[in-house]
C-alpha cells in the first residue's frame, strides 16, 4: 500500500471535483478544501442546495471524485458529509473565490459549510507532466519494459 501522503500531497494542489450524497449518482461540482490532519475535505455552499438539503437532518453518506490529469490526481472517495457551523473553520477557509458566492461577504446568512470525512478511496496517481509521460511510452518501446504508469492505491 502506498503512503497517503502522495494522496494528500496531489489533492491540496487541486482545486475542484465532484460530490453527490446518497448513491443518487447526481454529482455536482464543487471546489474543496483539503485539511489533512482530519482527514477531511471541506466545501462551502449556499443554503438551499440538495447537498445542504441531504444533510440538514444529519450525516449521509457521500461520494467524491477527483479527476486532474496537469496533478496526475484520479480519485474516487467515499465518506459521510455533514454540515458544520465551525465559525473559526469558515474564517480560515475563507477566500475570494467563495466571497464571489455571496453578496453579504462572510457574514452572509446563506453560507453553509459541508465537511467530507473520508472513509476510503482508489487512488491512481500519474507522472505530472505530459512531457514525463510521453517520455515514459517512448523509453517502453525502445526498451521493451513497462512504461511508467504511476501507481493505484487505496486509502
Amino acid at each position: 500500500m502506498m503512503d497517503n501522503t502522495v494522496f494528500w500531497d496531489r489533492v491540496e494542489k487541486v482545486n475542484a471535483g465532484m460530490l453527490d450524497t446518497g448513491g443518487e449518482a447526481r454529482f455536482v461540482p464543487m471546489s474543496h478544501t483539503a485539511d489533512r490532519a482530519a482527514n477531511t475535505l471541506w466545501f462551502i455552499t449556499a443554503q438551499g442546495t440538495a447537498l445542504v438539503e441531504a444533510v440538514q437532518s444529519g450525516q449521509t453518506d457521500a461520494a467524491y471524485i477527483v479527476a486532474d490529469s496537469a496533478g496526475g490526481l484520479f480519485a474516487r472517495l467515499s465518506g459521510t458529509l455533514t454540515l458544520s457551523t465551525d465559525r473559526a473553520k469558515l474564517e480560515e477557509l475563507w477566500n475570494p473565490v467563495a466571497a464571489t458566492w455571496f453578496d453579504g461577504g462572510i457574514d452572509d446568512p446563506d453560507i453553509r459549510m459541508l465537511a467530507f470525512h473520508i472513509g476510503t478511496g482508489e487512488v491512481w496517481v500519474t507522472p505530472q507532466s505530459g512531457l514525463r509521460f510521453m517520455f515514459n511510452i517512448a523509453k517502453a518501446k525502445v526498451t521493451g519494459d513497462e512504461p511508467d504508469m504511476g501507481d493505484h492505491f487505496t486509502l
